[in-house]
């Protein structure tokens, strides 16, 4: 972990590990309530918009780890098609949805500046049949009012096969 030099320990270790527990909380949430005929829409809609920065007048770059036609998603109706399969893109088939039971995160390093932290690792999705998927992600994460972190760099990806 890096801090830039002349930066305040506005964002500490411990907030982006919160933040990252969160994510995969409501992450496992949206899929379990899709599997359980709830509005999952609302459930993810409600996921933007408290972790990432979109409500907060933020701009947020995502770039979701299994697109191709629509690889990098400028708005939060891309970003909400992505989760659920429901607007923007043919190929979006509702990550979120899966449903997954568990997400664990190895960050590999980060990078503490002020009001932002950078984290770059990997996560590996359980699925409801316990089979995993590894991938690779950077987020940024910028303090909003309030305090609370906001997403606003997601880029995932598998990791390169030879």
């Amino acid at each position: 972990m890096s801090r830039a030099e002349g930066s305040s320990p506005s964002i500490t270790a411990g907030d982006v590990a919160a933040a990252q527990k969160e994510w995969s909380d409501r992450l496992i949430a949206i899929g379990k309530t899709f599997s359980d005929g709830g509005d999952y829409k609302a459930v993810a809609q409600a996921t933007l918009d408290a972790l990432y920065g979109y409500a907060s007048g933020f701009d947020v770059l995502f770039k979701p780890t299994k697109a191709a036609d629509k690889a990098i998603r400028l708005t939060e109706a891309e970003a909400a098609s992505y989760f659920v399969g429901d607007g923007c893109c043919a190929e979006d088939k509702g990550f979120a949805l899966a449903p997954y039971t568990a997400v664990k995160w190895d960050n590999k390093g980060a990078i503490f500046h002020g009001d932002s932290a950078t984290a770059m690792g990997e996560y590996t999705f359980t699925d409801a049949a316990g089979g995993e998927t590894k991938a690779e992600y950077t987020f940024q994460y910028a303090k909003a009012a309030g305090g609370s972190l906001k997403i606003v760099v997601h880029h995932s990806s598998l990791p390169y096969k030879k």
